[in-house]
């Protein structure tokens, strides 16, 4: 799968165990787009075809970045202060979840080993 970490995942840990894993990785810093703003950095995300995977809540609003308009976007909750082991469990259950499922058009939050999924918020547009 073709995915883009954002710059507040921090480390390359992440970035690591994905391209272990046979995945096309390209963060947000090795790219240059540090600071990017976020319409700015989802839009490229999309033109890449890549899977945006950050820790920034305001992505898992479905109103503002719908899901089907993406290739998927994954918001990561961490504790805190995390570790390594966060980390590693955090990537573990990444890979797992795209190795069982496709994230296309989908909002995917991973905490503590777990993946609740999304799709778009239907809205009512009834004329009147």
């Amino acid at each position: 799968m073709n995915i883009k970490l954002d710059e507040n995942l921090g480390s390359l840990r992440v970035a690591i165990l994905l391209r272990l894993a046979g995945h096309d990785v390209a963060t947000v810093r090795e790219q240059g787009l540090i600071s990017t703003h976020d319409e700015e950095l989802i839009d490229i995300c999309r033109s890449e075809n890549r899977c945006f995977v950050t820790i920034d809540r305001g992505f898992g609003n479905r109103l503002k970045y719908q899901p089907s308009n993406y290739t998927g976007i994954i918001v990561i909750r961490l504790p805190p202060r995390p570790t390594f082991e966060d980390y590693r469990i955090v990537a573990e259950t990444l890979i797992a979840g795209i190795e069982a499922a496709d994230v296309t058009g989908k909002l995917w939050i991973i905490r503590q080993g777990s993946i609740q999924e999304y799709q778009d918020i239907e809205v009512d547009r009834k004329d009147k």
